[in-house]
């Protein structure tokens, strides 16, 4: 099947092409970084993490959304996401993948990667997590391409990759459960140290990743004769809608919590985030716009559902999505180190090569995208599924 990908329109080629250039760009970003080391980078001692594992932990979620889709159509026999659950199997083995390159870029050296299976941990959520993302990405792998190739050849898909899906329903959960649990398992930081954390990261990883594949569905529709439904494309919006509300509900509880309590470690880092401390103000601009971009979408995703106006929905769409990468990305992950232990308030500034190689990691990430979309929209075409 895979040669339906060495084919396409105008169109199609030169986007391979753009994605092509921008890896030749991180690429090279990446060998100033393997050759100098991590100091090239903005991270310091204070902020040990930076753009790398903030766009690692907000893909997980895209990854876990997928769940939305699988559910529904193989466990409940939810028909009516037949032509769209491929695709949401597919967008987590992108999401999957972009996570590993993230983790094995933060790292500096990929070879210390390896520690981590030489040296096991078990006690460690460093070890799970990498037993988890691994599986899960098996998982989609074989369950997903599995049941598209048995399509391809007009056959029932084999027993043993329904059980593999079972399995990946769980799996799914989990992978974002023990990325959570990295963050609310380190005492000494008081804006992760939350027990709502974990169900605060599904509530936002099942609007996030619904929200891209429905706006790459609608753009699909518009340029090739690939059509989601719009049955689908109405329960998407509901599931996007009301997960991203969910949200905002938790978003709301952890500011009763610092304020009300006036627990001064969580509301340094809100204070942080919203209005800056001590002069500070880095990332005051994007957590407003995380706010009121992601209220204005979901209002705009509800009323451009009853009117019936794609252009609404895709737009409403963007603006979740980009709210909760500000949000669950820079936000959560950066303003957890401000202040620092010291009670210093370091901010962090991402370097153009961590730039680079951030947007290689994307464009990577959106060129597998690529090609196993094409491959399932192929097939789905060819077979009238």
């Amino acid at each position: 099947m895979i040669e339906k990908a060495l084919s396409g329109s105008t169109r199609y080629w030169a986007w391979i092409i753009f994605l092509l250039s921008i890896m030749g760009v991180g690429a090279a970003c990446y060998v100033m970084q393997w050759n100098y080391g991590l100091g090239i980078t903005g991270m310091s001692r204070d902020v040990s993490w930076g753009i790398y594992i903030s766009q690692f932990t907000f893909l997980v979620g895209v990854a876990a959304g997928g769940l939305m889709l699988v559910l529904p159509y193989y466990l409940h026999n939810y028909k009516v996401f037949g032509r769209i659950t491929i695709l949401g199997e597919f967008m987590a083995i992108a999401a999957v993948a972009m996570c590993l390159m993230f983790i094995i870029a933060d790292l500096g050296q990929p070879t210390r990667a390896l520690n981590v299976l030489i040296h096991p941990t078990p006690h460690s959520m460093l070890f799970w997590d990498m037993i988890v993302l691994n599986g899960y990405l098996f998982l989609n792998v074989v369950g997903g391409w599995g049941v598209l190739h048995a399509q391809y050849k007009g056959l029932k898909y084999a027993t043993w990759l329904k059980w593999l899906i079972y399995l990946s329903i769980p799996w799914a959960i989990s992978i974002h459960t023990v990325t959570a649990f990295l963050y609310c398992g380190l005492p000494g930081r008081h804006f992760w140290l939350t027990a709502i954390l974990a169900p605060r990261f599904l509530a936002s990883a099942f609007a996030a990743g619904p929200a891209l594949l429905l706006f790459i569905a609608l753009i699909m529709k518009r340029t090739t004769k690939f059509d989601v439904g719009q049955e689908a494309t109405n329960k998407l919006v509901t599931i996007i809608g009301y997960a991203a509300l969910l949200n905002f509900f938790f978003v709301a509880c952890e500011l009763f919590v610092a304020y009300y309590s006036q627990i001064p470690g969580h509301m340094h880092t809100l204070d942080y985030l919203f209005w800056g401390l001590d002069g500070k103000t880095n990332l005051v601009p994007w957590m407003r716009f995380s706010v009121f971009g992601g209220a204005i979408g979901i209002a705009l995703l509800f009323l451009s559902r009853a009117r019936k106006i794609e252009a609404g929905i895709m737009t409403a769409c963007a603006l979740i999505f980009v709210s909760l990468w500000i949000d669950k990305g820079l936000g959560l992950v950066l303003g957890g180190f401000v202040p620092s232990p010291l009670e210093r308030v370091t901010e962090y500034y991402p370097t153009m090569p961590e730039i680079g190689i951030t947007m290689a990691v994307w464009a990577t990430g959106f060129l597998i995208l690529t090609i196993l979309y094409k491959v399932a929209i192929e097939v789905k075409l060819e077979k009238g599924a």
